[in-house]
């Protein structure tokens, strides 16, 4: 294997390989990361980050953001949550669940694509207005004693958590969408150079509406089992949850520019900020510290990203400079 193929594989597995130095690094830290009880807290705890990245992920490839997730998965918990006590239909507080998340993304859809808001603005405006209305809604108060609601985010089918289910078939559409559809290819189209996109024939803007959707289908189902696992409907839950969505994106190889970004590698870099978490709370690690640490690797990752591809933009400038030349 020549340097050239060495550094192309260790670029395309990088994240894989960090991955597993870290579940290396957090078993030999505590004697209790690699007990059954602590890796399956682990996985429950993921569930809802895994789903919020994977949002992040696919607005974040075609060049957007949404900053009003973790707000919206408030939202549309505390009324699943609400429709459920009513009905005691399961059913019917999924359905208000995805409902609320496609109204509220939807929203942020129009602002983004007919009115060019950018998205930075349009989703910052959207965390404030579903926030505030959880809050109006539920009084402030949390909605207690959900019953059989809990099963969604702590119940079992055999030895596996319902929620890793969830997540392990969301996994499998999302791949599907990115790999083997014209509009996951649309989204790197857009992301990359979305006037060339557009020239080629793409439609940017049902794109961006179809994106928006999905997350709001994917934060409304988060809502759901965020509300079922803590027991609760609680409307100041889930604070900063876009951070954690856009930090497992970013980190798990997704470019905060656009054109980039894996499945895989997005579980992996959900995984990583997972352990991460999960060792820090074990060796007692100070919560305000926490946040430091992590508001640092979005930092790094984005700065990492971004002086990749500049990186990249000069060796192609270079590569064709000196083929000019050769013709010269």
């Amino acid at each position: 294997m020549n340097k050239q193929k060495l550094s192309a594989y260790l670029q395309r597995f990088s994240i894989f390989i960090v991955l597993i130095v870290m579940f290396l690094v957090c078993s030999l830290l505590s004697p209790y990361f690699l007990t059954p009880n602590n890796l399956m807290n682990v996985a429950r705890q993921l569930c809802v980050g895994i789903l919020l990245a994977y949002a992040e992920m696919i607005l974040i490839v075609s060049g957007f953001l949404d900053l009003s997730i973790g707000s919206v998965l408030a939202l549309a918990g505390v009324l699943s949550v609400s429709c459920f006590k009513s009905t005691h239909s399961m059913l019917l507080a999924l359905l208000v669940a995805f409902a609320v998340g496609v109204v509220c993304n939807l929203i942020n859809a129009t602002f983004v694509a007919q009115f060019n808001v950018p998205a930075f603005i349009a989703t910052l405006g959207m965390q404030q207005v579903a926030r505030g209305v959880a809050l109006y809604y539920t009084g402030g108060a949390n909605i207690l004693q959900l019953g059989k609601f809990v099963k969604l985010g702590q119940g079992m089918l055999g030895p596996i958590p319902i929620p890793v289910l969830i997540v392990l078939v969301i996994t499998v559409i999302v791949w599907y969408l990115f790999n083997h559809t014209r509009y996951g290819r649309s989204l790197y189209a857009i992301g990359g150079n979305r006037k060339a996109a557009e020239a080629s024939g793409i439609n940017a803007k049902k794109s961006i509406y179809i994106s928006y959707i999905i997350c709001g289908l994917l934060a409304g189902l988060a809502g759901a089992i965020f509300m079922a696992r803590n027991n609760s409907g609680i409307p100041n839950g889930a604070v900063g949850y876009e951070m954690t969505g856009l930090t497992a994106a970013i980190v798990g190889g997704t470019s905060f520019s656009g054109g980039v970004g894996t499945v895989m590698g997005t579980v992996a870099g959900a995984f990583i900020i997972g352990f991460l978490e999960n060792i820090m709370n074990l060796i007692g690690v100070n919560s305000y510290i926490q946040s430091i640490i992590e508001g640092a690797i979005i930092v790094f990752a984005v700065a990492f990203d971004i002086r990749s591809k500049n990186r990249k933009t000069t060796k192609q400038i270079m590569a064709v400079k000196d083929e000019d030349a050769k013709k010269g």
